[in-house]
């Protein structure tokens, strides 16, 4: 073999080398896709915060707490019961804007299940929230036009009333006033409702029925007892609770006193316990007993579970 060919053979053995070399360097350098994040300690990819959750809005002021609540949160919405206000519960995510995530579940009116219970609503399709903030335990609730559209002065009076029962609900909330597309309403409607100071919930005799029951709400398990909360302005204070069973049969039943009557709406929160002898679709039924003839009057008819 002269030197030319020896010379050939070692460029050879080199070029061969040298992409052998470049092959491994490049399967190296290949990237590659892993299932866990980085900061996460444990090597599980991280959740995805739900839209739900992180759609909320920030603090509105409602809330007291100095964290993040856990969940779930249960907030009371204020729906209509033929031409009175009635009640249901709403499960939300947990927020600290609660004044916030209220009022956007009464704007998305009531449910199948809440409408079989005879709940309703005076709200226009369409209202939208643009926001909701709290000052002093005054809260101011801006709301696209949509909100003052149709109906006459007991339909205007009522949505306003939800609005107001809704946001009341808080201990940091005492009033409210009205602001559409972010300017302060003082006459409301054409019905020319004045709004030129805030409204309570003493604002709204004229749509709350004569026993307003805040809970239990429709739906709900009542187990061994049931506590019974609201507002009432019935004869001398006083109105009778009862618990029945699928058929009507009375379970339990319990005199209650508001803390005033007469004319002058009162609260009440009382508690009484119930014997039923399986799990059944039962009532909770108030009413209040005429003073003219005896007769049950104002009666008003919650659906319950009731359990053992």
């Amino acid at each position: 073999m002269n030197g030319r060919s020896v010379l050939l053979r070692v460029l050879l053995i080199v070029l061969t080398i040298a992409l052998v070399s470049a092959g491994i360097a490049g399967c190296k350098a290949k990237p590659t896709t892993s299932t866990s994040d980085a900061g996460n300690e444990s090597g599980s990819p991280t959740a995805t915060p739900s839209s739900e959750t992180s759609s909320l809005p920030a603090e509105d002021g409602s809330s007291a707490e100095t964290s993040t609540p856990p969940k779930p949160m249960f907030v009371k919405v204020y729906f209509t019961r033929g031409d009175r206000l009635g009640v249901a519960t709403r499960q939300i995510p947990a927020t600290k804007a609660i004044a916030t995530a209220a009022v956007r579940e009464l704007l998305k009116g009531p449910n199948a299940d809440e409408k079989s219970y005879g709940l309703g609503t005076t709200v226009p399709e369409g209202t939208k929230l643009l926001g909701v903030t709290v000052t002093n335990k005054v809260a101011t609730v801006d709301l696209t036009g949509t909100f003052e559209s149709g109906g006459g002065t007991l339909s205007m009076t009522m949505r306003l009333t939800q609005v107001v029962y809704t946001l009341t609900q808080f201990k940091t909330i005492e009033s409210v006033r009205f602001s559409l597309d972010g300017k302060p309403v003082s006459v409301f409607s054409g019905e020319g409702i004045m709004l030129d100071k805030p409204l309570t919930r003493l604002s709204s005799e004229d749509v709350l029925p004569a026993i307003l029951v805040e809970s239990p709400t429709p739906g709900q398990t009542a187990t061994g007892a049931v506590r019974v909360m609201g507002n009432a302005n019935v004869f001398e204070a006083v109105f009778i609770a009862e618990i029945r069973d699928a058929g009507g049969a009375v379970l339990a039943k319990k005199q209650i006193t508001a803390t005033s009557g007469t004319g002058t709406r009162g609260t009440f929160d009382a508690t009484f316990p119930f014997t039923t002898p399986k799990v059944q679709m039962g009532s909770l039924v108030v009413y209040e007993v005429s003073a003219k003839d005896g007769s049950p009057i104002n009666v008003v008819t919650i659906p319950l579970k009731l359990e053992k």
